[in-house]
């Protein structure tokens, strides 16, 4: 979904996965990191997806965050000033 709130429009996606614990949300927008490292994890990528987004976003003067609950899944926001 998407709203437009002071000059900005701000979208959101939402899912209803495993959720991630508020000390890993800024780790998730780093390059090449992953809550799980080593060669086990359960889950696959190169951690490049949300900081490949994270660098399009602020080079238009936006910004990307999230808000997550563990076992409720996350919503990832992200703002693009709204032009005129």
């Amino acid at each position: 979904g998407f709203k437009r709130e002071n000059g900005n429009i701000i979208f959101r996606v939402e899912d209803t996965g495993i959720g991630i614990e508020e000390k890993d949300q800024q780790i998730i927008f780093e390059k090449f990191r992953q809550i799980e490292g080593g060669n086990n994890r359960k889950w696959g990528g190169t951690g490049l997806g949300l900081s490949v987004a994270k660098e399009i976003i602020e080079l238009h003067g936006g910004k990307i965050w999230v808000e997550s609950e563990i076992g409720k899944g996350s919503t990832f926001f992200f703002s693009l000033p709204q032009s005129q």
